[in-house]
């Protein structure tokens, strides 16, 4: 496929990294010339020098056919300008990145796509959404939800009083007749080896674990996994950032009651202002005599959002030895996702892997309507619409030729969520969401065409 990345900063280098390690033909534009020399000596890319905004770079860069044009520039404004531009000038499709998350809840009444826009991403707004998600399913350590919550990705460490460790996916099985949820992928424990689960695979202690359950089955694994539910209603937020300000703006609109601390006087009190739920707080939130004064002991998350990855994972470490249950970080280095679960804090999340993963649908072929890649993990969950020429269609899923590095977590079938065992046969209109390893993707891509 031939992509045109604009904008060789944090997320476009990003992208242009994870495209190029799949030999994908990448196009990377930037002012910069810093930027570019470091990408062309570290990446197996074409860069080009100048303003995505205008004609004659876009020319340089041969807009005119290419499957997709991403821009992610730190404006938004020239990302849509970029959008429309390249658009009229040939490209396939186009895709957008936003900070103004009006223009997404506002898409369908705009209609981007009559300018040539066909996909608008802000991974601030992606952000606050995985924070929400993660604090109402608290217990677990990762979360991602297909089709609104029909079918839900859970991941979360294996402790010893798990009833399952030390038992076979197969005899884990039988402890639920009805079974609501599927192993999809296992790290095992102080490795970076990703397993896909099969019906003889053990589980054991300290191995994180991923499933995919309905929303029946997330009761059910709190049971199996010796979990406790656990009830958030008070939350600390350190920092009003973009993701700051709507991580508060939203939670306190779901009822959460939220403090927010932001260092920089003027913007507290502006902050202040436009969220009259949330009590801002303007100070240092590194002081821990600050977040003991604000009952830090009393908060049941806390959250770290400043643009400091250090800052964020140190002023985590404080509230956790506060006794605060859930700790959220945001980290811009992928190197820190290893560390989370062996320094203890919850989750670490990323902007740059959120944005890529919304990104890398419009990449896989066949008809990809949602894509995440599991956290510190070399895999990727895929949902596929089905459609009547799919080598799947009509076929029971212990009949399809599925590589054994994939597997079939679960099916939505007219907005139901459904655990799809070995009989279970896949029908036209069918999503149907698969975890695979890379070396599967391709095969997997094939049985959806």
């Amino acid at each position: 496929m031939k992509i045109i990345i604009a904008g060789a900063g944090e997320v476009g280098f990003h992208l242009a990294k994870l495209l190029s390690f799949e030999s994908q033909d990448i196009t990377l534009i930037d002012n910069d010339k810093n930027r570019l020399e470091y990408a062309d000596t570290h990446l197996d890319i074409r860069t080009v020098k100048g303003d995505a905004t205008s004609i004659k770079i876009l020319n340089d860069a041969q807009i005119n056919g290419v499957d997709l044009l991403i821009s992610v520039t730190s404006s938004e404004t020239t990302n849509i300008t970029v959008c429309v531009l390249a658009k009229q000038l040939g490209a396939k499709r186009t895709v957008a990145r936003i900070s103004n998350t009006e223009f997404l809840e506002n898409k369908d009444e705009i209609g981007f796509k009559r300018f040539g826009i066909d996909e608008l991403i802000s991974p601030e707004a992606l952000a606050a959404k995985e924070i929400k998600l993660l604090l109402d399913q608290s217990a677990f350590n990762d979360t991602f939800e297909f089709e609104d919550g029909a079918l839900t990705m859970v991941g979360f460490k294996l402790s010893n009083n798990a009833s399952f460790v030390r038992k076979s996916v197969k005899q884990a099985a039988e402890i639920f007749p009805e079974l609501h949820f599927v192993p999809i992928a296992i790290q095992r424990f102080s490795t970076q080896y990703t397993l896909i689960p099969r019906g003889d695979t053990q589980f054991r202690e300290g191995d994180q674990v991923y499933f995919i359950t309905t929303p029946d089955g997330v009761e059910e694994l709190f049971k199996l996994t010796g979990k406790v539910k656990q009830d958030i209603k008070n939350i600390m937020i350190l920092g009003g950032s973009k993701i700051g300000r709507r991580t508060a703006k939203d939670l306190s609109e779901a009822k959460f009651n939220v403090k927010l601390i932001e260092n920089d006087r003027e913007k507290a009190f502006e902050l202040a202002d436009e969220l009259p739920k949330v009590l801002v707080i303007s100070g240092d939130g590194r002081n821990v005599e600050l977040m003991e004064e604000e009952n830090i002991h009393d908060m049941d998350a806390f959250i770290a959002l400043t643009g400091n990855s250090e800052t964020n994972i140190m002023s985590s470490l404080v509230a956790k030895s506060k006794t605060v249950r859930k700790t959220i970080a945001l980290v811009e280095n992928m190197d820190y996702f290893q560390l989370s679960h062996s320094i203890g804090i919850n989750t670490l999340i990323n902007k740059k892997l959120l944005a890529a993963n919304n990104i890398f649908r419009y990449v896989r072929k066949g008809e990809v309507v949602a894509m995440t890649k599991l956290n510190n993990m070399n895999a990727e969950l895929l949902e596929f619409i089905v459609n009547s020429s799919s080598k799947v269609c009509n076929k029971k899923i212990i009949d399809i030729d599925l590589p054994r590095s994939a597997i079939i977590g679960g099916v939505v079938r007219d907005g139901e969520g459904l655990i799809a065992l070995g009989n279970f046969k896949i029908l036209e209109g069918d999503r149907v969401v698969v975890c695979c390893l890379p070396r599967s993707i391709k095969k997997v891509e094939n049985l959806f065409l």
